[in-house]
C-alpha cells in the first residue's frame, strides 16, 4: 500500500511541477530539476535507492524510441553530416572535456570514472531546447539538426559511459581497441533494431486491434533493448534503430485509429517517465550531500561549478571551428552554405541537458568508484544547463535576431500537399459517379469536393487562406453548436452514455482536424 500511495504521491508532483511550468512559462525541464530537488528537502519525505539496472532498462528504452518514432528521416538523412558532427564529435569532445577536468580537479578519481562523467553529461537533451524552440519561428534546418543530434548523441554517449564502466571494473581499458568496439557495436546494434522494427511492423499490420498494436509497439522497444545488451551490443542505438524504422512504416502498416490512440499513449509515457526521472533524482540528493559531508560545501560548490562551466563552453570550442574548417572542404561548401555565426550560437546555446543523462547517473552501479560524487556533480550540471540555458535561450535567440517573422499563410509544402490530397479524393468521387449503383450519390458530392480542391489549390498558390480560415471559423462554430445540442439531448434523458460517448468522439476528432488546420 506504501508503495501505491508513493507513486500517486510522485504523479501528483508531476501534474504540480508541469502546472508551475506553464504558468511562468518555463521550459518544464526546467520546473521538474529544480523542483525535484527541493522535494528532497522536504520534512518527511523519504530518501530514494533506486536500483541502478532498473534505472537504465526501465526508462531509457521508451523515451528513445518515443523520439526516434516521431524523426523527420527525409529531414535527418538532408542533415546527416551536421548532425553527426555534433552527436558524435562534440559528444565525445565534451566527455573528454569534461573528464580531464575532472581529473585534474579530484586527482584521486580513476580516469575511467572521470570519463563516465563525461560521458553522462555529453548528451545534449533536444526535447528541452524544442520546448523553447517549438513557441518560436527559426530556421527550420536549426531544429532539424538539434532533433537529429539527440536522436544519435545518447548513443554515442552511453557506448562511451558502458566503456568506461567497464574500464573501472577492469582496471584498464585500451582506448584504441574501445574505439573498433564501437563501431562494432553500434553495427550490430543498428542490425538488431532494424530486424525487430520490421518484424514488429509485421506482426502489428495483423493484430487488427488497437489496444494490442499499441502494446506490441512497447514490446518491440523493450525487446530490442534487451536483446541487444543480451548479445552484448549497444541497446541504446538497437532502440533507436527500432524507433526510426517503425516510425516510416507506420503510415502505411498502422490504422487511423491506432495511430492517433498510439500517439497520446507515448506522450503520455514520456511525460511520467521524464518526470519520475527527475523527481527520483531529486530525492537523492539529500543522501548524497549527507554522504558527501565530508567534503566542504564550497569545495562541492567549486567542482560543480567547474564541470558546469567546461561543459557549457566545450560545445562552443567545438561548434565554431568545426563548422568553419568543414566550409574549407570544396565538397561541403558546393552542398551547405557557411551556417552564420548566429546561428551557431543558438545551437552551441541549446545544449541543456535532461533525462537520459539523468538515467544514466543513478545507472552507476552502487560500488562505482566516487559514486555519489559523479551523481553530484551530474545533477548540478543538468542543473545548471537547464536553469541557465533553458531560460535564457528564447532571450538569446531574439537578442541575435534568428527568430524569424512567422508566416501567415500555410507553408509552401503543405498547402501543396493537401491540394494533392483533395485532388485525389476528388477524383476517385468523379469516378464513381459513373458507377451504376452509387452514382447518383457520389454526384451530389461532386460539388463539395470539387470546391475543397479549389480551395486548397488557392492555398498552394499563394492565396485563398483567408476563404479556408472563415470556412474553418464557421464549421468549428457548428461544430460547437452541436455538441451543445448533442449534451442538451442526453441531460433530457433522451441518450444514453454509450451513445454520448461514440458521438463526442466524433466531434472530437473533427474539432481537432479544425483546430489543427487553423493553428
Amino acid at each position: 500500500m506504501a508503495i501505491v500511495q508513493a507513486v500517486l504521491a510522485l504523479v501528483a508532483a508531476c501534474i504540480a511541477f508541469a502546472l508551475l511550468a506553464r504558468r511562468f512559462k518555463l521550459p518544464y525541464a526546467v520546473i521538474l530539476v529544480v523542483g525535484g530537488s527541493a522535494l528532497a528537502f522536504v520534512p518527511g519525505v523519504p530518501s530514494v535507492t533506486l536500483d541502478p539496472e532498473l534505472a537504465l532498462a526501465f526508462f531509457v528504452p521508451p523515451l528513445l524510441q518515443a523520439s526516434a518514432w516521431r524523426t523527420d528521416w527525409r529531414a535527418f538523412r538532408a542533415n546527416l553530416r551536421p548532425i553527426l558532427l555534433l552527436a558524435v564529435g562534440a559528444v565525445l569532445f565534451s566527455a573528454f572535456a569534461v573528464g580531464v577536468v575532472a581529473k585534474w580537479l579530484v586527482p584521486d578519481l580513476p580516469w575511467a570514472a572521470a570519463i563516465a562523467l563525461g560521458a553522462i553529461v555529453a548528451a545534449p537533451d533536444a526535447p528541452a531546447a524544442a520546448a523553447v524552440l517549438n513557441t518560436l519561428s527559426i530556421p527550420r534546418r536549426i531544429v532539424v539538426v538539434l532533433l537529429g543530434e539527440s536522436l544519435v548523441n545518447d548513443a554515442t554517449a552511453l557506448v562511451l559511459y558502458r566503456f568506461a564502466i567497464a574500464a573501472a571494473a577492469a582496471g584498464t581499458v585500451s582506448w584504441g581497441m574501445a574505439g573498433a568496439s564501437f563501431l562494432l557495436v553500434a553495427a550490430g546494434a543498428a542490425a538488431i533494431g532494424w530486424a525487430i522494427g520490421h518484424a514488429a511492423i509485421w506482426a502489428i499490420g495483423r493484430l487488427r486491434d488497437t489496444l494490442l498494436e499499441i502494446a506490441a509497439s512497447f514490446i518491440a522497444c523493450f525487446a530490442s533493448f534487451f536483446l541487444a545488451e543480451a548479445l552484448e551490443v549497444s541497446g541504446v542505438v538497437a532502440v533507436v534503430t527500432t524507433g526510426l524504422t517503425m516510425g516510416q512504416l507506420q503510415h502505411r502498416v498502422l490504422t487511423s485509429r491506432t495511430r492517433v490512440e498510439a500517439r497520446a499513449v507515448w506522450q503520455f509515457c514520456e511525460f511520467l517517465l521524464t518526470s519520475l526521472v527527475f523527481i527520483l533524482v531529486g530525492l537523492q540528493l539529500e543522501g548524497i550531500l549527507e554522504r558527501l559531508a565530508g567534503q566542504g560545501a564550497l569545495e562541492l560548490a567549486g567542482l560543480a561549478l567547474a564541470i558546469s562551466a567546461v561543459l557549457i563552453l566545450s560545445r562552443f570550442v567545438w561548434v565554431f571551428p568545426v563548422a568553419w574548417l568543414s566550409c574549407l572542404l570544396p565538397s561541403v561548401r558546393r552542398r551547405e552554405p557557411m551556417e552564420p555565426w548566429r546561428h551557431l550560437v543558438v545551437i552551441s546555446w541549446s545544449g541543456m541537458r535532461g533525462v537520459v543523462s539523468l538515467a544514466a547517473a543513478l545507472a552507476l552501479p552502487l560500488d562505482f568508484p566516487q559514486r555519489d560524487l559523479l551523481v553530484f556533480l551530474s545533477f548540478c550540471a543538468i542543473l545548471a544547463t537547464l536553469v541557465l540555458q533553458g531560460t535564457t535561450l528564447a532571450w538569446v535567440i531574439r537578442r541575435l535576431g534568428v527568430e524569424e517573422k512567422r508566416a501567415a499563410a500555410m507553408p509552401p509544402e503543405e498547402s501543396a500537399a493537401r491540394h494533392a490530397v483533395a485532388h485525389a479524393t476528388l477524383a476517385e468521387v468523379e469516378r464513381r459517379a459513373e458507377d451504376v449503383l452509387e452514382g447518383a450519390v457520389a454526384r451530389d458530392l461532386v460539388g463539395e469536393y470539387r470546391d475543397k480542391a479549389r480551395v486548397f489549390l488557392g492555398v498552394a498558390d499563394g492565396g485563398g487562406r483567408a476563404e479556408l480560415e472563415a470556412r474553418l471559423r464557421i464549421r468549428l462554430a457548428a461544430l460547437r453548436a452541436g455538441r451543445a445540442a448533442l449534451l442538451d439531448h442526453h441531460r433530457d434523458g433522451a441518450l444514453g452514455d454509450e451513445v454520448l460517448a461514440g458521438l463526442q468522439e466524433e466531434l472530437d476528432l473533427e474539432e481537432l482536424r479544425i483546430l489543427r488546420l487553423l493553428r
